[in-house]
């Protein structure tokens, strides 16, 4: 199950029950009342009805039981079903319901590290610096390279350990260093590192981490150099200054002796940072701000200024798979006119910068922007795009395939308890057309490609889009009320009404209802978690 922030709950049993997350013990008990009277199997004498009673009225007992269980309905509220399946248990002592929660948040913890396995975690870089004016003069096109890859292992639930190495080539010069950093959480607000560095820079140090509040951290460290004995101390204070921004100071003495002081801002669609550093010999500045367009897309603008760097930066990723993005960049500055490709999978991080020019020629610089771009968008809406329809429509049509079975089932269940909820539901329907009140003609459920597409579906036959839609007429009818309304609630999801199912497992879905109400003909279409209040006048068509 899965929700459009990305939750496990989808507060199907609020559905089931057809009452709000909020509703009081009293306003569930009413509704399981009102369902027992249609499900209860006591009700029906039918051998087939009596069995399709019982299973539905389980279901309605078993959501009825979590939600007037205080605790059971706080866990399934915050974890839902998976949470209740887990085995997490509140003890009788707790009575508010922050105590409640922080108990849930220490016993979720607590399960996760208990199912955390000793893992090893790898990242790694490949740095490729290319030169056309170096290549142009003969000296070759590679200026350099650089790599690094680190190794992460958990050794137990505390302690961890960090072995990485980077080794760099710079035209006739070169070097590299391997670190090893041991990681150990002392309690759940501090921790301490050991690090030891040998290489060009062969260093031994530690630091301290200790969490000072809810929105503070601090650390502090000390290196000694294994060459020449120069001690270096280093301090760094962060701190939330809201949901989405952060500050942080750092203070380093030693040789190169500096103060930092940066932000950063992280919203669904933007990010943004910034940091000023100031060194006994030098200072810099730096800004970027990034705007994602989608989930697979954004644009990047980036700036720098210095003692010895002026450059900006602009440029834009796209994400080609569920682990790989790509990134084109283009840099012009006191250095040049570079293109900079990115390619970024899983942990490992290729770079390929290659300098286009030494000398800021205002034509060339132009040129070196719109080329790119137009190949960009070229590549875009005539390879890409096309490319990545057929492979979205292939995936859609394996997992249709996948789940055909589970889906199958699921719409025979709905249809089954739909047969109960159709004497009441023409019951209501006759009254409601007797007073010109409320009558729901037609209510379809499904994806939200095959609700737009329908009526083309229809003409032409496409079993396919009918087969992720189910009809919830019958159910939809049912739950209009004695006074000619019918109320879905906001942030439940409609596959769990009863009468209803899942027609297509990970697939965005609508609902779309025809009705009438007086001599007036009305329709609606809304999203899987948005609220369904009707009748109203600006659905009249």
């Amino acid at each position: 199950m899965t929700e459009k922030n990305g939750e496990t709950n989808n507060k199907q049993l609020y559905a089931l029950l057809h009452v709000s997350p909020e509703a009081s013990d009293e306003e569930i008990r009413r509704a399981y009342r009102q369902w027992a009277q249609v499900y209860h199997p006591d009700k029906h004498q039918s051998p087939q009805m009596k069995e399709i009673a019982t299973e539905n009225f389980q279901r309605v007992c078993e959501a009825y039981e979590i939600l007037t269980d205080e605790n059971k309905r706080i866990i399934y509220d915050i974890y839902g079903m998976e949470g209740l399946i887990s085995g997490l248990e509140l003890g009788p002592k707790l009575e508010k319901i922050d105590e409640i929660k922080e108990e849930l948040e220490r016993l979720r913890h607590q399960r996760e590290q208990e199912k955390a396995t000793p893992n090893i975690r790898s990242s790694g870089s490949l740095l490729a610096n290319l030169s056309w004016p170096d290549l142009l003069d003969g000296d070759g096109f590679m200026r350099g390279m650089a790599m690094a890859t680190e190794v992460q292992s958990q050794i137990s639930k505390r302690t961890s350990l960090d072995i990485g190495g980077n080794l760099a080539v710079n035209e006739n010069s070169g070097g590299g260093a391997a670190t090893a950093i041991l990681r150990h959480h002392v309690s759940q607000v501090s921790s301490v590192e050991l690090m030891g560095s040998i290489g060009l820079q062969s260093l031994v140090g530690i630091q301290i981490s200790r969490q000072l509040s809810v929105h503070c951290n601090a650390s502090t460290g000390i290196t000694a150099s294994l060459r020449d004995g120069s001690l270096n101390l280093s301090n760094t204070w962060t701190r939330q200054l809201s949901e989405t921004t952060n500050g942080n100071i750092q203070l380093s003495l030693g040789e190169e002796s500096s103060i930092g002081i940066g932000w950063r801002k992280k919203e669904q669609k933007v990010s943004a940072s910034g940091e000023i550093k100031i060194g006994t010999s030098s200072f810099g500045a730096t800004a970027n701000f990034t705007r994602f367009f989608s989930s697979k897309s954004h644009g990047r603008i980036a700036g720098t200024v210095g003692s010895d760097a002026l450059a900006v930066e602009i440029g834009g990723g796209r994400k080609i798979s569920k682990f790989s993005t790509i990134r084109m960049l283009y840099s012009i500055g006191v250095q040049g006119l570079i293109w900079k490709f990115e390619l970024h999978r899983g942990g490992q991080k290729l770079v390929i910068p290659i300098l286009l020019s030494n000398h800021l020629n205002p034509v060339f610089a132009t040129g070196a922007f719109i080329v790119p771009v137009s190949l960009y968008f070229t590549l875009k809406n005539f390879v890409f795009k096309p490319y990545y329809l057929r492979r979205e429509k292939q995936k859609a049509f394996e997992n249709i395939e996948k789940t055909k079975n589970q889906v199958q089932e699921a719409v025979a269940a709905a249809m089954k308890a739909q047969q109960l909820l159709q004497n009441v539901a023409n019951r209501k329907k006759a009254k409601q057309e007797e007073l010109g009140g409320l009558v729901v003609v037609q209510a379809l459920y499904g994806s939200q490609k095959a609700i737009i597409n329908r009526h083309k579906s229809e003409e032409t036959g496409d079993d396919g889009v009918a087969s992720q839609i189910i009809d919830v007429t019958v159910p939809l009818n049912f739950l209009v009320t004695d006074s000619g309304q019918l109320k879905l609630h906001e942030g439940v999801k409609k596959s769990g009404i009863m009468g209803s199912c899942d027609p297509c497992p990970g697939e965005p879905k609508q609902l779309y209802v025809k009705y009438t109400y007086g001599a007036n003909r009305h329709e609606v279409t809304i999203g899987d978690y948005d609220e369904l209040l009707i009748p109203q006048e600006s659905h009249r068509i």
